[in-house]
This record gives structure tokens, sequence and C-alpha cells, in this order.
């Protein structure tokens, strides 16, 4: 394959990903799933045609993580703070956290009951299957009510980050004592004192900066911290969620000195800028990211009954686990009980496990049809939505979202 073919396969694949977009606008089909069947029709025509496979492929987690910081950040960017919101925040916070525990608990009884593998290797394999993705579930709900939307941000978000932060603390430690968690205590306290200082350098060095390109050079910064985090085991995305939130709200800290050092004239209009190429970069990213998942893709474990029966079960515990913690929390059981997808957070976990905890019963099959059973149930549950739907109260008065 020739620089030329490539370059039109590229282009080409960026122009169907926005035309996949508007599609899913009009169907609320989730555009991943176009994605991913394009990256299987891709490697389809290339083992076809004869082509000399690209090797780009080694470099799908990069793409994933770098996408995934982008989508967490504009996520972030789109969440402006008022105190109303604490409850939601709560909610929010208590359903992710309960959600990845309970589904992944849920996941590994059936994996251990189905494979007989140890109960440390099927929690490790069930934790992917447990996180909802952001990088789906936010570009789903653009078109909802602001409360709905503003709460799977979050919810997304922090299932992400929490994920993350699981999966890692299972995968690292062989004992489960007090010293292991003694050392996740730190770690999390470390990345918050982290994230704190971060976002105030870095709003420091964006009023400061009088070169014409600078925005590449802050995302620049925040995927480099990110990543040293990550070498650490550190669960960094929380200053990439933090920054976004930091900005967001940068103009309702109430301390003047704050205001004099770090606020500055252009601060809207480099926001807005910001906004934009964060938005038009995570589009960019999760195009290339989900096509090439897509093709990596083996057909045959596609049509194993194993997978289907597994993912099958595995996606009747999610959506059933979910209609229950969304009645426990008192919010609107439709459409937030099918806004469940995974996605690209799952496929870098489940990349991410160690070889002494793979089960081969768990493949990039059974990864596939969860991801396009929960995104296909997504976009039923919300095909009834309509734009800006007011929230329905409850019997006893309050908001529900």
């Amino acid at each position: 394959m020739n620089a030329y073919t490539l370059l039109i396969i590229l282009s080409g694949l960026v122009i169907f990903s926005y035309l996949f977009d508007l599609f899913a606008k009009k169907t609320q089909l989730p555009a991943v799933i176009l994605l991913m069947g394009m990256g299987l029709a891709l490697r389809f025509a290339i083992d076809h045609l004869g082509i000399n496979k690209p090797g780009i492929v080694d470099i799908l987690p990069a793409l994933g993580n770098v996408g995934l910081i982008m989508i967490v950040f504009e996520g972030g960017l789109d969440l402006a703070y008022d105190r109303s919101k604490n409850v939601l925040i709560r909610k929010a916070f208590v359903s992710a956290l309960g959600l990845l525990v309970i589904t992944s608990a849920a996941i590994a009884g059936l994996l251990h009951w189905y494979t007989e593998a140890p109960w440390i290797s099927c929690i490790a394999n069930a934790i992917p299957l447990s996180v909802i993705s952001s990088a789906v579930a936010i570009p789903s709900v653009a078109h909802i009510g602001s409360k709905t939307r503003e709460f799977v941000i979050y919810e997304s978000s922090l299932s992400d980050i929490l994920g993350i932060v699981l999966f890692n603390f299972v995968v690292s430690n062989s004992t489960f004592g007090a010293q292991a968690f003694g050392h996740l205590a730190i770690e999390v306290l470390a990345v918050i004192l982290l994230s704190a200082v971060f976002c105030m350098l870095l709003l420091g060095l964006l009023g400061r900066i009088t070169h014409s390109v600078k925005f590449f050079l802050i995302m620049a910064i925040l995927v480099l911290v990110y990543a040293v985090g990550k070498q650490f085991h550190l669960s960094t995305l929380v200053v990439v969620l933090g920054f976004g939130l930091f900005l967001a709200n940068a103009k309702l800290i109430p301390f003047k000195w704050f205001h004099e050092r770090f606020m500055y004239p252009q601060f809207d209009q480099d926001m807005a800028q910001m906004h934009q190429l964060s938005r038009e970069t995570a589009f960019l990213l999760r195009t290339f990211f989900f096509v090439l998942f897509g093709y990596t893709l083996v057909p045959s474990e596609l049509r194993g009954i194993t997978t289907l029966v597994l993912a099958s079960a595995m996606l009747v515990l999610t959506l059933v686990l979910r209609a229950l913690a969304m009645m426990a929390l008192r919010m609107n059981v439709r459409p937030l009980t099918y806004i469940t997808p995974r996605g690209l957070i799952s496929i870098l976990l489940y990349l991410g496990l160690p070889e002494t905890y793979r089960i081969p019963a768990v493949s990039t099959g059974l990864l596939f049809a969860m991801v396009l059973g929960t995104c296909t149930v997504m976009a039923i549950g919300l095909m009834g939505a309509k734009p800006s739907t007011p929230e329905a109260p409850t019997a006893d008065g309050p908001e529900v979202v």
C-alpha cells in the first residue's frame, strides 16, 4: 500500500465518520457501531484484494488513550457548576461506583461459573465489561434534557476513572489486605493533590503564552501528565477531568488573588477555541480508534455460541442491575437504564490485561458483542427522548434526573 492509497483511505474514513455522526443524530444509532462495521469491512476488502496490510494496528492503545483524554476533557468543559448540582453529582458518583462494583461482581460470578477460572482472573476480566464508556455516552446524549445529559457526563466520566482505579488495583495486587487499601488511599489523595496543583499551573501558563500555537501545547502537556501517571499506575484521568471542570468554572472561584493572578482578558475567547479544538480532535481520534478496533477483530470469534451466550447473559445482568439502581436512586428509569454503553475504555482496559489474567472465553469477539449490544440497547432507549425535555417531578416533589 503506497502513501497515496493510505491518504485516500484515511481521508475517506473521516468523511464517512462525519456522515455517520449526521446519521446518528437522526436515528440515535451510535456512530461507533458504524465505525466498527466499517473497520470490519475494510479488513475484508484488504484481505480479499490482497493489499499489503498497513502496520498501524499496534498504535491502537495509544490512539485510544489520547482519544479518551480529549473526550473526558471536552466533557469537563461542558459542566458549569452551581450548588443546585450537588445532589446530581452525588447521585452520579454513587451510581458510577455502585454499578461498577456490583456489575463487576455479577459478571465475575458468571465467568467463574462458566469457565471455572480463578476468581482474581474473573474479576480482572469483568471490570472492562462493566465500565460505562464516556466516549460513547457523552456524544449520544447531546440532544436530551440538560439535567439528564449532565448526569450522564458526570456518571460516565466517573465510571471511566473509577474503572481504571479498580482495574489497576486488582491487577497490581496479589493480596487485598490493609496494606493494599492503604496504598490505594494514598494514590487517590496524591492524584487529587496533583490535579489541583496542575490545574493552577496550566491556567497560569495558558494566560502567559504569547506564541500563536498554545492549545496543542496545553493538550500535549495533558497527555504527558496522563501517560507519566499511567506508568506509575496512577489514575491521572482525574487530572484531565479536573482541568476541564476547572477551566469551565474558573470564574466562579471567589478569591480576589486568584482572579488577579490567573484570569486574563482573552480567557473567554481562549476557552471557546480550546473547546472547539478538543471537540474536533476527539472526533478524529474516536474515528480512527473504532475503525482500527473493528479492523483487528477476527470474524470467526463473532460466530461462536459461547460468545453469544456469554454476551447475552452479561447484557441482561447489566440492564437489570442498572434498572434497579436507577429506581433506588429515584431517577428517570427511561432513558437512563439504557444509557450504559461499553466502548473505548472497555477496549483499552481489555488490551491492558496481563497475560496471566486472560481467560480464553473473554475474547475480542465477546468485547465486540458487548459494545454492539449495549450501544444498540442505548439507541433503542434514546429513540423516545426529546430535546430539552423538562425533568419529571417525583411524587414527593423533588426533581428527578
